[in-house]
């Protein structure tokens, strides 16, 4: 049997990429009292329209995307992916202490539940594209986040989410460092 000659490799290696996150502590996961009400709001968060669930699948997209033609693209991209794997990590768990449901179901503005669909995502395949729905996405994710802590009132819930904050305020700049480079 002849040996295929033609293979068509990808060698972007992902191995050893650490999430792109600020060096600074997280609160402990923690909250004051049950609380149904801040549980829903953490849960849009977690995997609304705007959320972790959804930026941790566009990022991969987009990884996935740029892994041939833009390898430390891709790279930078799965990090801060990595990094919104940990943010849904700690929202979960903060949905769960609050009496929260941890699923993917989200209550709407209409007050419906919607489960989360990949119709929430902006996808293509177009680099400047990506970054900029990438930037976009964190944007909206900061001005959600600041409108639920607004709403919220237990300090050890908001202390998490300002620091998921910083985050994102960081993957902006990393975003806007790729744009530049393009």
């Amino acid at each position: 049997m002849a040996k295929n000659t033609g293979v068509i490799t990808n060698d972007c290696a992902m191995a050893g990429i650490k999430p792109a996150m600020l060096e600074l502590p997280y609160p402990l996961i923690q909250v004051r009292c049950r609380n149904r009400d801040y549980a829903e709001l953490l849960k849009v968060d977690y995997c609304g329209a705007v959320s972790e669930l959804s930026a941790i699948t566009q990022y991969i997209n987009n990884q996935n995307r740029m892994a041939c033609e833009k390898c430390s693209f891709a790279k930078m991209i799965l990090a801060i992916a990595m990094a919104e794997m940990m943010h849904l990590q700690k929202l979960g768990e903060l949905i769960d202490l609050l009496g929260g449901e941890v699923d993917y179901s989200a209550m709407q503005p209409s007050g419906k539940q919607k489960l989360w669909t990949p119709a929430f995502l902006t996808l293509s395949g177009n680099i400047r594209k990506m970054l900029c729905a990438g930037i976009e996405s964190e944007k909206g994710a900061i001005m959600q986040y600041r409108n639920h802590i607004s709403m919220i009132k237990d300090d050890c819930v908001n202390a998490v989410l300002l620091r998921i904050i910083k985050d994102e305020e960081y993957h902006i700049l990393l975003l806007q460092a790729l744009m530049e480079e393009l």
